[in-house]
């Protein structure tokens, strides 16, 4: 099957950016003819802080991530071809990496003394991000897919879901960026927003999940006893959805940002990504776990 090309992730990439964009237009117009109602400047100023969040939580994460530098992925060129072709990103992506406080100190100066060598510093940093870097990206990306489960699960508008892990994703994926210090490629950055669009819309469509095709009938039964239970479990569920595939949108992206130091073959990157972010599920569910009932807590004050 003939593989599509980076003009076409791109494409692709750009028009699932703008889809989204429509969809929030379409809600903020909807929103805003329901406040005509009450008055026209209520509505003028709904509409102008829509803008401003739309820039701040939109077209700001992604001009970061648009504008910052990024590897020359030429896959014509052997190993050490391509380590003298990005030595320049190797240095800068090292020298943002000893800055961190993350790092210890026998790998900064490892790291140090790789600065003079392309082959040397791209094994150096290649071993280093086994060690350190991952898992410092996993733990922004676990913290994110925390948010997502926790602002999925409490919220039980499926427009206000797609929002969230819209804007949570977004910022996953900025971070990421800020973090290294370089991004993607314009084809990845396209697939990356193809699965950010993805997870946003079944955000949104999470939101009418069928029970009765997660659990089995006897336990339906009991959840039936209690309403505010089956309600708690629906909204758990779509939390668990919405969190694994933010979970998924973060791996992908920390592979793609490496794929070029580690030799990750772009074939293995989406096909893998399930199985990671499985392994991180369990740090992420456990944390959010704990923070549930205090979210849960301040809404019931805040409603009663």
């Amino acid at each position: 099957m003939k593989k599509f090309g980076k003009a076409f992730w791109i494409t692709a990439g750009v028009g699932a950016f703008v889809f989204l964009v429509l969809i929030l237009l379409s809600s903020v117009l909807s929103l805003g003819e329901r406040l005509r109602g009450v008055s026209e400047w209520v509505e003028y100023a709904f509409y102008a802080l829509a803008a401003v969040l739309f820039v701040l939580l939109i077209v700001r994460p992604v001009a970061i991530v648009v504008f910052a530098p990024t590897f020359s992925m030429d896959s014509l060129f052997d190993e050490a071809e391509n380590a003298r072709a990005n030595y320049h990103m190797y240095r800068r992506v090292t020298k943002n990496i000893i800055a961190e406080d993350y790092l210890k100190e026998a790998q900064k100066a490892e790291l140090g003394n790789a600065l003079g060598d392309p082959i040397t510093l791209k094994k150096t940093l290649s071993f280093v991000f086994d060690e350190t870097i991952k898992k410092e990206l996993n733990k922004i990306i676990v913290k994110h897919a925390e948010a997502v489960f926790l602002s999925t699960a409490i919220s039980q508008n499926g427009r206000l879901d797609l929002v969230a892990v819209l804007t949570i994703n977004l910022r996953l994926i900025k971070e990421l960026v800020i973090k290294c210090g370089f991004r993607p490629s314009y084809a990845a950055l396209g697939k990356l927003s193809v699965n950010v669009m993805t997870s946003a819309v079944v955000a949104e469509t999470l939101e009418g999940i069928d029970l009765n095709q997660l659990f089995p009938a006897q336990s339906l039964n009991a959840l039936n006893e209690i309403p505010f239970l089956r309600l708690l479990a629906g909204s758990l569920a779509q939390g668990v959805g919405n969190a694994l595939l933010s979970l998924r949108v973060g791996v992908i992206c920390r592979n793609y940002l490496f794929m070029n130091l580690k030799g990750i073959p772009k074939s293995e990157i989406r096909r893998n990504a399930f199985a990671e972010a499985l392994v991180l599920f369990p740090q992420m569910i456990g944390a959010s776990v704990k923070k549930l009932p205090g979210r849960l807590k301040t809404i019931f004050e805040k409603v009663f």
